[in-house]
């Protein structure tokens, strides 16, 4: 650092950062296992994630820049902390790290020890540990990479002049390569060569096979990493998924990690660009216009619906379309809030929209993060088939109303106006009948399917993680399976409609005091889902007490509370006293009745964090 330059802004509190535990154990480090102690001398980020989330996908782009340009002093630790169920399951992880390219050793924490421990309570958390153990940053959501490499910067200068930073190689170890065909692959499309176009999402490819599904025709992209058009050849994609047929016989490809819409000339593999700008949409970008001005966030999948090119902007949670006419693209459906909300286009919400099939009269969609199978009319009106919100999931046969998916990422029409859905997570092909209103299992112990397509009496799915297309004959009855239902949430509290007296419960531990050195010591924030539930008390404050006023004409949902409160030793004669930050999160599912509660307690009792 020069002499001119200012020197580092002091940090007040410094908290001694949690030991690093996992049940799964370590990924990316050639099978050896880490401490923090392990990883002293060293800035320490950690990144709490898990790989359903396309916010944590963000993150793990945000923060390649600032990995390789700081590899001899930063380490990153992907914490993978789960909320599916399949997520939990250990080669899943190892399958995930390598779809994403995950570039840096990853801790498997299937029972959310760590997460706990350092009381994270949303995905993705950025946690920022000094070379000396103490915890001295914490974001939650994406969009920090900027600030934490200031913070970086800072921290090696300091640590610098202490003697207390280590350079050196970090503990990441690549996984060795697997020669498969296809890696990962995300989407297909028949072509009416009656080859098969296959994105192959982790080599940042598209690869065309012959109509066995197994030989290699052509390979489109350089395969490395990058946002360039060009030929076959020289062009290049960052993770690409969705493909449909546009009318002038070329393709159009959701671009996923470049936020951009792409487009292959079949005859000649030339590849370019139409739509998005490299760059990824942020709250307060422009929503229409011409399409290679305005930036796009994360398209999953594309079809063709109405003369238009919807697209699954899974990275916004929202439905918008591209205009071959005018090249402009703009917002279809969808507000940005995540969740399962039906009604007009510009009222509905989705959750990570990752799969799209076009009929004559409907647009299907595979709404990934609610579990669900949805459509849109050609008036726009948004409406679920299957799926009851973020938090409901699992593998269940029967009526739509109680029949259960897990995470599906792609949806096909089928000829007899049914659907198959890909559902993701249970490893299954699934189907949808609109005329009887019923799901059935097609087939199971596919392993992560994530699209298909029909080949006459036959159906190939995206074996996503066996690397393959498999093809299937459809039966003429579906397999019948055990139900198996789940939750991420505990049963409802009957409160009633009105006034709500909600008190988060907190007593600084005996021996301690509220720590009011620097303002308030306490921290109190709500919201609800879906957001009408609350007429009144949603925010934050200080006051570990609210008033809240609850919308009689919501029957159910789900209370958010997050409370924080920090303490001290009590004692005077201390010019150091050890201080502790108690922090705890809750998602209170609610149903509103006549002679319900009026009151809910909640008591903070949460992990202590030594200063």
């Amino acid at each position: 650092m020069s002499e001119s330059s200012p020197a580092p802004t002091p940090r007040r509190a410094r908290v001694r950062a949690p030991e690093l535990i996992g049940k799964g154990g370590w990924l990316n480090t050639g099978d050896k296992q880490y401490t923090l102690a392990d990883l002293r001398g060293r800035i320490v980020i950690l990144d709490f994630w898990t790989f359903c989330c396309i916010n944590c996908l963000h993150v793990l782009d945000e923060l390649r820049e600032l990995e390789e340009r700081h590899r001899d002093t930063v380490v990153i630790i992907g914490v993978h902390s789960p909320k599916f169920v399949h997520e939990a399951e250990h080669q899943a992880v190892v399958d995930a790290v390598e779809r994403y390219g995950v570039g840096h050793p990853v801790l498997d924490d299937p029972e959310l020890a760590t997460w706990k421990q350092y009381a994270v309570r949303a995905w993705p958390t950025l946690v920022v540990v000094d070379p000396e153990g103490y915890v001295v940053a914490q974001h939650a959501g994406e969009g920090h990479a900027h600030a934490i490499a200031r913070l970086v910067e800072e921290l090696e200068a300091e640590h610098e002049a202490k003697g207390t930073l280590r350079r050196g190689d970090g503990p990441y170890v690549p996984p060795e390569p697997e020669p498969t065909a296809l890696r990962f692959p995300g989407k297909a499309l028949l072509l009416p060569s009656g080859h098969f176009l296959v994105s192959d999402t982790t080599r940042h490819q598209l690869v065309e096979l012959a109509e066995d599904a197994e030989t290699v025709v052509r390979r489109i992209g350089s395969g490395a990493r990058g946002f360039t058009d060009g030929t076959a050849d020289t062009a290049s994609f960052s993770e690409p998924q969705g493909l449909t047929l546009l009318g002038d016989g070329s393709v159009a490809v959701a671009d996923t990690v470049n936020h951009a819409l792409r487009r292959l000339d079949l005859a000649t593999g030339e590849v370019g660009t139409l739509a998005g700008t490299g760059r990824q949409w942020w709250q307060g970008s422009p929503t229409s216009g011409p399409a290679r001005e305005i930036d796009l966030s994360s398209p999953w999948d594309v079809a063709v619906f109405g003369g238009k090119v919807w697209i699954a902007m899974a990275g916004v949670h929202q439905l918008w379309t591209y205009d071959p006419e005018t090249a402009r693209v703009a917002v279809a459906a969808g507000t940005t809030n995540e969740g399962l909300v039906d009604g007009p286009a510009a009222e509905a919400w989705f959750a990570q929209p990752s799969g799209l099939a076009a009929t004559a009269d409907r647009l299907w969609l595979a709404d990934s993060e609610t579990s669900a199978l949805r459509w849109v009319d050609p008036d726009g009106e948004v409406h679920t088939a299957v799926g009851t919100g973020l938090f409901d999931f699992g593998h269940r046969d029967g009526a739509a109303g109680q029949a259960l998916f897990q995470h599906p990422l792609g949806v096909t029409a089928l000829p007899d106006g049914s659907v198959a859905v890909s559902d993701t997570y249970n490893h299954a092909l699934r189907r949808y009948d609109p005329a009887t209103g019923e799901v059935t299992t097609l087939a199971t112990d596919l392993r992560e399917p994530s699209d298909a397509v029909l080949v006459g009496d036959d159906i190939v799915v995206v074996e996503s993680a066996r690397h393959r297309l498999t093809r299937l004959r459809l039966p003429e009855e579906a397999v019948r399976v055990e139900s198996v239902a789940h939750r991420t949430r505990r049963a409802a509290t009957e409160v009633a409609p009105g006034r709500l007296r909600l008190d988060v419960v907190f007593q600084a531990p005996a021996g301690q005091k509220l720590d009011t050195r620097y303002g308030p010591s306490t921290r109190l924030l709500v919201s609800s889902t879906p957001p009408e539930l609350l007429l009144k008390g949603d925010g934050a404050d200080t006051d570990l007490s609210r008033e809240l006023d609850l919308n009689p004409a919501v029957q159910e949902g789900v209370l958010h509370v997050s409370a924080m409160a920090a303490s001290c030793d009590d004692d005077e004669a201390n010019e150091y006293p050890a201080c502790h930050v108690h922090q705890q999160d809750w998602g209170v599912p609610v149903r509103l009745v006549g002679g319900g509660a009026n009151r809910l307690p909640l008591v903070l009792a949460g992990m202590d964090q030594d200063a």
